[in-house]
């Protein structure tokens, strides 16, 4: 064989086999994880996003930084977390030092639009909780901000992912009630989970941008998701009828309360492990009170709320949320020109602990029937596990569940209109209040 043939023959093997061992190297090597850090080390944050999220996906992702203005809460995070990533009060810091590729926003409401702003500057796309932000020149700067970067946004609506919530959207995309015409939508929050609003930071409309905000936008966004339409006008009521300045005595606090032994609204935080370790035993650092009382007189959201919405697509919506209820659930009803399909959820029940929930469709002319729908999965019906993977595992999204910056600006956007025509007795016109205007959405 000539020395040239040799040598071509030779080199090609060689070659082949280095082409080989980097496939196979490729194929062994651990898939390069997601570098998230997250802003905001509270209850939600590390629960929702911390430990689960390290459950379910921890082989895709990695804490890489965690951030809070408490500095005592942030290392207790990052002991609930078991992480060894560093810990900040300084969020320029972190973003400059650790670099993430996703950034998990978990803050007060009303400091959202800054740190989504900020993080998609520093290179990060978002993922943050509802409500996006609280007033519609926040939510513009978001808008802005994801066009300038090219960085994205992801709100966490985990209740479109709940079977129950699923099986309504395809059954009014199948056109079991024909062309919808209006909907029925009230919910109900109880004496237990809805005065804690009103214990924590929500109760101040500068933080939360009331409960029209905050909790309402979830609601929200379930109706614009279910009506495949932008809302176009807002018309609202709202008043602070039960909380609040309505009682004759109150404190700081229910730990020291002199009022305790006559106070149905007394709560002893103590007894819940985790939230003392993340917010009691951090007091110190901010301040701040988790077990605030009820009754103080700064509070200055509503706690009744009632709210009339048209939409793009002509539906009419009656919606009302009361937060001093004696149960929680909610209603939901949808009048369509063949029939009727409505839902009565009880959430939190004591007195019914049937293993599914139901929905029923009259048509205009024929029998009723009932849906039945499992619901003993743990997290909002389900929702949350399948929320998370499709952040952290997405696959298809057949019911355009994955929701960005439009369907988190369209859901706040209605409490903001509400608040707005609740303050001014005027309605107002989702369009007038940021760059987006309100359209029908078709798949």
């Amino acid at each position: 064989m000539k020395r040239r043939t040799f040598t071509q023959l030779t080199g090609s093997a060689l070659a082949g086999s280095l082409l080989t061992n980097n496939a196979l190297a490729s194929v062994l090597a651990p898939a390069k994880k997601t570098r998230v850090a997250m802003v905001g080390t509270g209850h939600r944050g590390l629960g929702m996003w911390g430990v689960d999220v390290l459950k379910e996906h921890g082989d895709k992702m990695e804490f890489v930084g965690l951030c809070d203005i408490n500095p005592g809460r942030v290392e207790t995070g990052k002991k609930m977390l078991g992480v060894s990533c560093p810990t900040f009060t300084d969020f320029d810091k972190m973003m400059k030092q650790v670099k993430p590729d996703v950034l998990i926003v978990t803050t007060v409401d009303a400091t959202h639009n800054h740190l989504i702003v900020k993080g998609m500057e520093y290179g990060a796309d978002i993922v943050t909780e509802k409500p996006m932000t609280t007033d519609e020149k926040k939510c513009q700067e978001i808008i802005d901000a994801e066009k300038r970067t090219g960085k994205k946004v992801k709100v966490t609506f985990n209740y479109r992912y709940s079977p129950h919530r699923q099986k309504l959207f395809e059954m009014l995309r199948a056109g079991v009630i024909g062309n919808i015409t209006s909907a029925d939508f009230h919910w109900y929050l109880d004496v237990h989970h809805g005065a804690d609003y009103f214990r924590r930071w929500h109760r101040l409309r500068q933080n939360s941008g009331s409960l029209l905000v905050h909790k309402a936008t979830h609601h929200f966004d379930l109706l614009n998701w279910w009506l495949d339409s932008d809302p176009e006008e807002v018309y609202a009521n709202g008043q602070l009828n039960f909380y609040g300045k309505n009682n004759s005595f109150r404190h700081t606090n229910c730990r020291p309360c002199p009022h305790k032994d006559k106070c149905q609204f007394y709560w002893d935080v103590t007894k819940d492990a985790r939230l003392t370790k993340i917010y009691v035993d951090n007091e110190k650092y901010d301040g701040y009170l988790r077990d605030g009382c009820v009754w103080k007189e700064d509070i200055d959201i509503f706690d009744k709320m009632a709210v009339q919405i048209k939409y793009a697509n002509q539906v009419q919506v009656s919606y009302s949320l009361t937060t001093y209820s004696p149960y929680e659930g909610y209603r939901i009803a949808f009048n369509g020109t063949k029939g009727r399909l409505e839902a009565w959820i009880k959430e939190r029940q004591t007195w019914d602990e049937e293993p599914f929930d139901e929905i029923q469709f009259t048509p205009n002319f024929g029998k009723r029937e009932i849906i039945r729908i499992p619901n003993n999965e743990e997290g909002h019906g389900g929702g949350d596990v399948r929320l998370r993977k499709q952040i952290f595992a997405p696959g298809a999204d057949p019911y355009r569940q994955s929701a960005g910056t439009r369907d988190g600006a369209m859901s706040c956007l209605v409490g903001i209109a509400a608040r707005h025509s609740i303050d001014t007795g005027k309605p107002v016109k989702i369009g007038d209040l940021t760059s987006l205007k309100p359209q029908i959405i078709r798949a």
